[in-house]
Parts: structure tokens; sequence; C-alpha cells
């Protein structure tokens, strides 16, 4: 949620009409404040749960958060729940399935890249682990951002964390989606100051 759109810029929090303050983009709609009250920044567990986050992210990718949303359900239905030995193990057939299924996005170089991040997620096992991997970038530091233009899309431990992924074999994991999963999983805050959320 790093880089909004044109319309959000310079904003600090906004308050809804139930009275509480939030980030802009957490205001639009039912399903938009869901996600931001209840989900965004607050530290997941578990494999599944990573990848899981990893997988919508690289959907997102061209595309609005709220229809990642509006379709994780069937997500999630598709790929098993995200189990990641399910999906490491899907074939041809299953990529095929994928495709036909118009209740998620049908990109073949993304459903691609889920079926690669699974067994790219098995085998980094025996070296500690994906959600080990991702949590050691972590920012030592993070000033919390006061408006939208605080906001970055990239930091360097995203682009050192998407180097690293990608020496793991992972794929759709540039800097930009690895800022917006480190958000997403609490590995920063960027929830603005002000906002009910935000830390402190």
């Amino acid at each position: 949620m790093s880089a909004g759109p044109a319309k959000m810029r310079g904003m600090g929090p906004v308050v809804g009409e139930d009275g509480v303050a939030r980030c802009p983009w957490g205001d639009s709609d039912a399903v938009m404040r869901a996600y931001h009250d209840e989900e965004w920044g607050r530290p997941v567990q578990g494999e599944s749960a990573y990848l899981e986050r990893l997988t919508l992210e690289a959907f997102q990718s061209g595309l609005s958060w709220r229809t990642i949303l509006l379709k994780r359900p069937a997500f999630r239905m598709a790929f098993h729940d995200f189990d990641v030995d399910r999906i490491a193990a899907y074939d041809e057939r299953d990529v095929e399935r994928l495709m036909a299924d118009a209740g998620i996005v049908r990109n073949r170089m993304k459903v691609d890249a889920a079926v690669t991040n699974a067994r790219a997620t098995v085998a980094l096992r025996d070296r500690g682990g994906l959600v080990a991997l991702i949590e050691q970038h972590r920012p030592q530091t993070w000033t919390p951002p006061a408006t939208t233009d605080d906001l970055r899309p990239r930091t360097p431990e995203s682009l050192a964390l998407s180097k690293a992924l990608k020496k793991a074999g992972f794929a759709f994991v540039g800097p930009t989606t690895m800022h917006a999963l480190m958000e997403a999983v609490g590995l920063v805050d960027d929830h603005l100051i002000g906002c009910h959320r935000a830390a402190g």
C-alpha cells in the first residue's frame, strides 16, 4: 500500500463515518477497511501464511489490491489454502486448472511463479526456511510515515530481500512487491502517524 493513487498524495489519516482515523486507502470501502483494520501490518504465522501473502502480492502487480481481496477466497480454494507441499507438486494439469478458473487472476506467468515459489519454499527448509529468510530483512530502524508523501515504494531492505529470494529461485519478487509484502506481514509499520492502527 506504499504507493497510492495520485489523489491520495500528501494526505494524512482520514476520519471515517465511524469516527476512526485510518490511512486514506483504508477508509475507501468496507473491504479495504476490514483489511486495513484487521490484517495489514500485523504479523502472520507459518510458512503457508507467508507463501499466501507472497503469492497474492505477486498477483496484485498491475491490479488493485481490492480486486485481489475480493478474489482471495477463490485463490485460497484454487491453491489448496496455500499448502506449500501440495502446490510444489502441481503439474501441468493443475496449471491448466488454474488458468481456467475465472475466480482468480488468470495470468500464466504469475501462476507459474506461484508453483515455482512453492518449490523454492520447500527447497529453503534445510536452510532455515522462507519465514526466517524474510524476517532476516526486517529493518533495524523505521521512521513512521506522517503523510502519504512519506511512504516509499521500495527500500534497501526490500531490495536485499528481492535479491535473496531470486537467488533462492523465487520469481515475481521485485523490490516494490517485496516492500508491499513487508508492509503486509508487519516487518515495517507504514500506518500513518495518527492512524488508529499505527504503532505507539
